[in-house]
């Protein structure tokens, strides 16, 4: 990866004005610590012109994803650039995430208004008392998965028992729902990288990974490889953007203008996402052109999005029947231990209205 060298906020500015400048492009930090370091401090920078724009008659909110930028929050960047934000009336900033980043909490104590997330640890949020409501789904499958070399024995999710799984720190809860499922006697857990770099070395080597990421990586260093999908499990959350209680109750207009623009933006990057990549990719000049065309593909044709309904009717909805079935995996896994009523950790109020 290339050092950080260039201000990120001059450089973010002129992005956001539609200068495409290539010598003002922002350059990847070594690590993903100092990666997420560089893209918060553009991200203050950039939150530094809210109170300005916000006179112009613009409603100033922030987004915080998961993730660096990537195609997976492609939909965002879509409303942001083409405009539909400012459409409904909102100055959005979107804050990359990273490993190190606490979007609940930022959420929660309203330092930024939407958070990207999952049902699965939104329910165990709000279980846990956290003020946190989802909004909208970002993704109608979870793209989670079990990563395997394509000579392992490992056929399905039963014949990780006397295996290791490399899993990253905080998301092992579909882990315990695949050893009660399946009743793993012999499986444990080591902590997972943020690379493939083991999983290449070590043919017998398994790994939690995303379909519409780490596979690239294993390809374009000639391992085959396979993916068994954790959604295929039944253990299968919505990908969400969550906003805190107060915030929800307090300007549910701001809510609906955004989750509006934000399923507006999805369902044109759906269909359009060349140039929407391509800002993607000045944002985090470590997502090479082959990488995001893959990740694009693999969000589009395996239906992660918009869900199996060919029209496109059900993106960003949720059907409360899931939520409800996550709920109930929760409470046997023991990771939820007061009961309440699910419908109190999602709203359907916003939601695109269909047959």
């Amino acid at each position: 990866m290339r050092g950080c060298s260039h201000s990120p906020g001059a450089w973010a500015r002129k992005l956001l004005s539609g200068n495409e400048d290539e010598s003002a492009t922002l350059q990847c930090m070594r690590t993903p610590l100092r990666l997420t370091v560089c893209l918060l401090g553009l991200c203050l920078l950039l939150g530094g012109c809210e109170r300005k724009q916000a006179s112009n008659g613009l409603t100033p909110v922030k987004l915080q994803t998961d993730w660096y930028p990537q195609p997976e929050h492609g939909g965002f960047y879509d409303a942001q650039i083409r405009g539909y934000y400012k459409d409904e009336g909102l100055d959005v900033t979107i804050l990359p995430g990273g490993p190190y980043v606490n979007s609940s909490q930022e959420v929660s104590v309203n330092a930024v208004q939407f958070a990207m997330g999952s049902s699965d640890y939104v329910l165990q949020s709000v279980g846990n008392d956290a003020p946190l409501v989802a909004v909208m789904a970002t993704m109608q499958s979870d793209p989670q998965a079990v990563m395997v070399h394509q000579d392992s024995p490992v056929r399905s999710f039963k014949d990780l028992d006397g295996h290791a799984v490399a899993i990253r720190l905080g998301a092992s809860t579909w882990f315990e729902y695949l050893v009660k499922r399946y009743q793993l006697k012999n499986v444990r857990e080591i902590p997972a990288t943020y690379s493939v770099a083991n999983f290449l070395q070590d043919p017998g080597y398994i790994q939690q990974i995303f379909v519409t990421s780490e596979p690239f990586f294993a390809r374009q260093a000639g391992v085959p490889v396979r993916a068994l999908l954790i959604s295929e499990t039944g253990y299968n959350p919505y990908r969400v953007v969550t906003t805190s209680r107060a915030f929800l109750q307090q300007h549910p207009e701001t809510v609906a203008k955004f989750v509006r623009a934000s399923v507006r933006g999805w369902r044109d990057y759906l269909k359009n996402p060349d140039d929407i990549n391509a800002a993607i990719a000045k944002l985090n000049p470590a997502m090479s052109v082959p990488q995001m065309k893959f990740s694009y593909e693999a969000l589009r044709d395996q239906h992660f999005i918009a869900g199996e309904d060919a029209s496109g009717a059900d993106l960003g909805r949720f059907d409360p029947a899931r939520w409800t079935s996550m709920y109930q995996q929760l409470l046997e896994l023991k990771v939820i231990t007061k009961p309440f009523d699910p419908a109190i950790a999602y709203t359907l109020q916003f939601l695109p209205k269909g047959s």
